[in-house]
């Protein structure tokens, strides 16, 4: 049996792959860079080498010599979100099976940590940064796109080097209030998000459009604004209850404040759907398991996801990159009925 050298693995260099294959420094470094041209011979030799000694080369090093790190930074704005965790398992999931790794940083939905993160994602030499919607201006993003790839989500941007998602909001909210009113309902609240977020008003807007259309006012006091989370969706509603406003229906502009809006109906002995019907936004893995089921408007976030990571392999490939928006659908479950007479 052929003895082989015990070397540590830190003392297996590349220069001694080459010499025991019988091959160049050089050869060794394109066969594993997968630059090379060579026979099936000194592929094979090199190959097996590499095996024999459990090779492991220096990644980074070779890397940056490439003038690539194989890391895509990704801008999200709450990791811990729900929402935004479905868009990062999209991107995890694109990117399995390549060269690439994703580094995930967050903005908080401010400006200055958008913009301090994306400088500690330049420094860090990412090939590229996903960006998941936030307060960059259009003005900034394409600027970051002269320096590297972009990919942002909730914005309707073309550039070279960049490419964007813009998600009907409008559209979806639109729906969502027209199936409320589909079933009778004419006082319906709306808890909506910050009034400075895109999405917020996107959705406000379609909710006041439905209303207009079917010959509805919308009212003031039925719109309540909260923060996107579970508390605030739940202190809107409180809010809403104590102001005494007549309403059957309350549309919350993501499923995370629906949330906190039916703990709040629970808690005051409010029956959904027999007394108050309730709608979300965003379909979040809950909502199916809710008590009722959530009737909501499914966002593909997941896909989302996936498909700006497939967008930024084409981009860092030199390759032009469309992303076609998933469309989004109104799902019906067991939290709105019609109202009864």
């Amino acid at each position: 049996m052929e003895a082989f050298p015990q070397l540590s693995e830190e003392h297996v260099t590349l220069d001694l792959i080459a010499r025991e294959a019988g091959v160049s420094p050089s050869t060794v470094s394109r066969i594993l860079n997968g630059s090379a041209r060579v026979s099936d011979t000194k592929r094979v030799a090199v190959e097996d080498t590499i095996a024999r000694f459990n090779f492991q080369p220096n990644l980074m090093a070779r890397s940056l010599a490439m003038g690539q790190t194989y890391t895509i930074g990704v801008l999200t704005q709450f990791i811990e979100s729900p929402f935004y965790g479905e868009a990062l398992r999209g991107i995890e999931d694109a990117l399995a099976g390549t060269p690439y790794s994703p580094l995930f940083v967050s903005g908080h939905w401010n400006l200055k940590k958008e913009e301090a993160r994306m400088r500690l994602l330049q420094a860090r030499r990412v090939d590229g940064v996903i960006i998941l919607t936030g307060r960059l201006s259009d003005q900034q993003l394409l600027k970051y796109a002269q320096r590297l790839p972009i990919v942002v989500t909730g914005r309707n941007l073309s550039a070279p080097k960049l490419a964007s998602v813009a998600i009907d909001d409008y559209g979806g909210a639109y729906d969502a209030t027209k199936h409320l009113i589909d079933l009778g309902h004419t006082r319906i609240a709306f808890i909506t998000g910050p009034d400075d977020h895109p999405d917020a008003i996107e959705r406000l807007r379609g909710y006041q459009t439905a209303l207009h259309d079917a010959g509805l006012e919308w009212v003031p006091e039925l719109i309540l604004p909260a923060d996107f989370l579970e508390s605030g969706g739940m202190l809107a509603m409180h809010r809403l209850l104590e102001s005494r406003q007549n309403f059957t229906a309350v549309f919350a502009a993501n499923d995370q404040m629906a949330y906190g809006a039916r703990l709040a109906l629970y808690r005051r002995n409010i029956r959904v759907p027999e007394d108050i019907s309730l709608v979300g936004y965003d379909d979040l893995p809950n909502s199916t398991y809710s008590m009722p089921p959530l009737t909501t408007v499914r966002q593909p976030v997941y896909d989302i996801g996936r498909l700006a990571a497939l967008a930024m392999l084409k981009l860092i490939a030199g390759e032009a990159a469309d992303i076609a928006a998933p469309p989004l659908e109104l799902v019906v479950r067991e939290s709105t009925r019609r109202v009864r007479r």
